[in-house]
């Protein structure tokens, strides 16, 4: 194998046909692990892979700058023709889906993934203003469940969703995917050491523990739906929230249960505590 070979047209001058797996400029989709992608010590040359055409769509509409494109040949002038056109003169790698599934070693969604760049940081003071009801997630390390509560979040009415530094990082390939591209649509930040509960609470927010304790108020209680300004805060999969966490907040929450069931996933729960605590936001 020579390498990577162009294939010219007037209209594609840069589709480009995969013919060596080795060649460094699929590293990003091949090779690259999702610590090198998001490159702690230089982020601003941080990347991430955007999978499928409606996802791509997303990030493109907030704003993320392409870097190259990999895709299945057949989705060229299909569902992939009219992002290639918004991506303007980058690489195109394309080849047949089989060796593509070699090449990635998974299948991908619809036959397109794009590498972009990582869109400069918002700040917590950003998320929080003018927002009534946020999310904040305490160490959720499952890219499927951080994907899947900004689903919900997007879905049930969430302004703005906050991180403790532990979280796995929205924009981890998988995270993206399960978010069906929402990670570009609810603003979302991490928390630093001096931004906590306490932090909320100066920017006018009520924070609201999601635990499981005796002396907790259920979801649907009248006091938390009069609050204008929620903060939801969600503990990581299996040990919840911390102690000083729940100390910290001003209501601890929990969702009523039926047949012995103890609790819910955590992205489970943060669909029913947006859609129950989220009600007022949404009618007024």
């Amino acid at each position: 194998m020579q390498g990577l070979g162009t294939v010219h047209s007037a209209k594609r001058a840069n589709i480009i046909q995969i013919t060596d797996f080795h060649a460094p400029e699929l590293d990003v989709y091949a090779r690259l692990t999702e610590g090198q992608l998001l490159n702690r010590h230089e982020p601003e040359k941080g990347m991430f892979i955007a999978e499928s055409p409606r996802v791509i769509e997303r990030a493109l509409d907030y704003g993320c700058i392409p870097v190259s494109v990999l895709i299945e040949t057949r989705q060229i002038e299909t569902q992939g023709k009219d992002i290639i056109a918004r991506c303007g003169e980058i690489p195109v790698y394309t080849a047949e889906f089989d060796v593509l599934t070699q090449l990635t070693g998974f299948q991908l969604t619809r036959g397109m993934l794009c590498a972009m760049h990582r869109p400069a940081p918002k700040t917590v003071t950003e998320i929080c203003a003018g927002a009534r009801r946020i999310a904040v997630l305490e160490n959720v390390v499952n890219p499927t469940n951080v994907g899947a509560i900004f689903r919900s979040a997007a879905a049930l009415g969430i302004d703005g969703v906050l991180l403790t530094p532990a979280c796995s990082n929205p924009l981890y390939r998988r995270a993206i995917r399960v978010s069906m591209g929402t990670v570009f649509q609810i603003p979302w930040a991490f928390l630093s050491e001096e931004h906590g509960i306490g932090a909320l609470h100066a920017l006018g927010f009520k924070t609201v523990a999601m635990a499981l304790k005796e002396d907790s108020l259920r979801i649907d209680a009248p006091q938390l739906m009069q609050e204008d300004r929620l903060a939801i805060v969600l503990g990581t999969e299996g040990d919840g929230l911390a102690a000083e966490t729940i100390a910290a907040c001003d209501y601890t929450v929990r969702i009523p249960m039926t047949l012995g069931v103890d609790s819910l996933n955590v992205a489970a729960a943060s669909a029913v505590a947006f859609w129950q605590l989220g009600t007022a936001s949404r009618n007024s």
